[in-house]
């Protein structure tokens, strides 16, 4: 079993100008890349083992990121499977001179956990300690139920599509 503690992580970030975009706000790619960072800091953590990122799903901007504020990222690991795990992130902003922090952002990571040679590897069964924890393991089951329709239909999408536009 895995302890409880190594479940989630917080990290906050102060948004610096390298990060803004031209209109002033905080870029999303800047994000997205933080937020990578923190799937994987909590995913490996939680597995011990060297973590890749297979899917991000249901990234909402609720608002906008600004220079100066502070951001924190809370990650949970949500759900397991035999060699995956999701983590979702709540991501908060709030001015370093305030005591209220505004939602800004959620997104759900799905990570690999990886051996030595880079093969997928098990992940450790999640302990359900509480009912919101048995709540989010069943959403977590739900999202990767429509990852796998999503990706099947998406077959009959792409015969020819994109590869074609590739030259390939």
């Amino acid at each position: 079993m895995t302890e409880s503690s190594d479940k989630s992580l917080a990290m906050t970030v102060l948004m610096t100008p390298d990060l803004a975009n031209f209109s002033g706000a905080v870029h999303g790619g800047a994000l997205l890349r933080l937020l990578d960072q923190v799937a994987y800091a909590c995913a490996s953590r939680y597995c011990k083992s060297y973590v890749v990122t297979l899917f991000i799903d249901q990234v909402y901007f609720r608002k906008p990121v600004n220079v100066g504020d502070l951001v924190t990222f809370k990650a949970n690991v949500n759900y397991t499977g035999n060699t995956t795990l999701e983590v979702g992130i709540r991501t908060e902003a709030a001015l370093p001179t305030e005591d209220t922090s505004r939602h800004v952002m959620s997104c759900y990571f799905t990570m690999m956990a990886k051996d030595e040679d880079g093969n997928a590897k098990p992940v450790p069964p999640l302990a359900l300690d509480n009912d919101v924890e048995q709540r989010l393991f069943e959403a977590g089951r739900i999202r990767r139920e429509m990852r796998r329709e999503m990706m099947d239909r998406s077959k009959s999408l792409h015969v020819g599509g994109l590869d074609q536009l590739r030259g390939g």
